[in-house]
């Protein structure tokens, strides 16, 4: 087995999230929302993508935040997301534990941990 690429993260919000989702990931993040599979559509939530980048949020009944596991998006100008995000109230963690990478931390309308990196930095040399 040989794994070629990552199709989509899921993160897990509260029922009837969708709407605060759509503002956060859509409007704030610039996420364009994708639709759902029709057999799909009936379990709520609501998929975004971004080129190749694909974030599925699912509706889950017993919802906790994820404080810790999260996805990290690449971003074109951090400083411009910092600003966009801090105008509309979202409380930004700047990170600076490694040097050479330029990053943030968000949480979005439900308490999941997001991350913000500009693009060009590198977590990890490849």
């Amino acid at each position: 087995m040989r794994i070629i690429g990552l199709d989509h993260v899921q993160v897990a919000i509260p029922l009837d999230g969708e709407e605060a989702a759509r503002t956060f990931y859509g409007v704030l993040l610039g996420l364009n929302e994708v639709p759902k599979p029709m057999e799909l559509a009936d379990r709520g939530g609501c998929w975004f993508a971004a080129g190749d980048t694909f974030l599925h949020l699912g509706v889950e009944q017993a919802f906790v935040p994820a404080r810790k596991a999260h996805p990290a998006f690449r971003v074109a100008d951090l400083d411009r997301a910092r600003q966009v995000l801090e105008s509309a109230g979202v409380a930004v963690t700047p990170d600076t534990s490694l040097p050479h990478v330029l990053r943030l931390y968000v949480a979005d309308p439900f308490g999941n941990r997001i991350e913000l990196i500009q693009d060009g930095d590198l977590l990890v040399e490849h």
